[in-house]
């Protein structure tokens, strides 16, 4: 660089949202809503999980009762419910924490289907060291 070069710099977040890259201004910079959870994301989640505790209840027997009172078909029906079956600490990040994942809801639902220290790494480009731990002890 010369002695007339201004170099200005702007501390900026890239992250991928529905697999596109998406600029985030920083945490104490900007509108709150810019790293604000998507609402597909939650609306998928909380309907995955309302459609097991459905079938974990007896409400409804198969998938197709589901689909029938949704009035979505059966496959649509057994692609969402995958979500419901998210490792733990991604579903905190998700729904807790609101942290955006790094994939489209398609693909956020075919994670479901890896083992779960691999799906915080897929589902927000960090390593799984950096994850939180989750530990269950018996009741």
């Amino acid at each position: 660089m010369t002695e007339n070069t201004i170099r200005v710099v702007i501390p900026l977040t890239v992250r991928r949202k529905n697999g596109r890259p998406k600029i985030l201004p920083p945490a104490d910079h900007g509108p709150a809503e810019a790293r604000a959870q998507d609402a597909h994301v939650l609306r998928a989640i909380a309907r995955a999980w309302n459609w097991r505790r459905k079938l974990e209840r007896g409400e409804a027997s198969t998938i197709a009762d589901i689909a029938a009172a949704e009035k979505v078909t059966d496959r649509f029906v057994s692609r969402m419910m995958r979500l419901a079956y998210l490792a733990p600490d991604v579903l905190e990040k998700l729904v807790i924490y609101r942290v955006p994942p790094a994939l489209s809801l398609n693909d956020l639902m075919a994670v479901a289907e890896m083992p779960w220290k691999e799906q915080a790494e897929t589902c927000f480009d960090v390593p799984a060291s950096s994850m939180c731990e989750v530990t269950f002890y018996p009741i």
